[in-house]
């Protein structure tokens, strides 16, 4: 058995579709390109995918990450083209490698979002930003499948700042237009980037006027320096690597 690892994206109106749609559609997308998926044992045999740390519905994402074994060889390149042909504009495949040792999750501690704060100065929310990180612990609430939890939104965030540049890069229009860069690690609850914008309520009564347009551009292992490695990066030395 061969396993792929692919990296695709949620773009556009589709960055709306919840991972469980996604799913369903990447398994029609499996079949319409004639992918030799495999399939678990037992009296209900699944397709083996498997995914890694899919975002919230509602947000866009470049970096998003899966697993498939296959019953039999293929080329990456080709298998990443006739997938992205199969699934509709808005979810597409930009990456495929042939799976090396260890786990794709255990290479995934950390996320790089861009949110985009229309009608927010930028000013406005470099105050509230400063805040947060000032202060100690930032507590927010969140209903989870255990009921509503309490817990601190400041120690997963590794780096949080405003941009210098007011042009957004998914096209928003609304001006001003505070846009900022956050790094998160994963930790035990998950803080999420509306979390965080919990936060900066909580610490600086920052309150948007419309939603915050917010994408993930990147996941994987964050170094030292603050840089996030790509979790596919590791796989392409002994690897057939596709992409756009």
């Amino acid at each position: 058995m061969q396993r792929i690892r692919l990296r695709y994206a949620k773009r556009g109106p589709l960055r709306f579709t919840s991972h469980r749609d996604f799913a369903r559609a990447f398994e029609r997308a499996l079949r319409r390109a004639g992918v030799p998926i495999a399939f678990s044992q037992g009296f209900t045999p699944h397709p083996k995918i498997s995914y890694a740390s899919a975002a919230p519905t509602g947000v866009g994402s470049e970096a998003e990450y899966l697993e498939i074994g296959l019953q039999a060889e293929v080329d990456p390149a080709a298998l990443r083209a006739a997938l992205d042909a199969a699934l509709s504009p808005g979810l597409d495949v930009l990456d495929a490698v042939v799976a090396g040792e260890g786990s794709l999750a255990d290479r995934i501690d950390a996320s790089r979002w861009l949110i985009e704060l229309p009608e927010v100065d930028p000013a406005v929310a470099e105050k509230a930003v400063e805040a947060f990180l000032a202060a100690e612990e930032v507590l927010v609430e969140r209903m989870t499948k255990q009921g509503r939890r309490s817990f601190d939104a400041r120690k997963a965030v590794a780096s949080f700042a405003v941009g210098k540049e007011s042009a957004a890069p998914s096209g928003a229009a609304a001006a001003p237009c505070a846009i900022i860069d956050l790094v998160v690690r994963q930790v035990t609850p998950a803080v999420r980037p509306d979390d965080v914008m919990s936060g900066l309520r909580v610490v600086a009564g920052l309150e948007p006027p419309v939603p915050p347009r917010v994408t993930r551009l990147a996941q994987g292992s964050l170094t030292s320096q603050g840089e996030i490695v790509d979790p596919l990066d590791a796989d392409r030395e002994d690897a057939p690597i596709g992409g756009r």
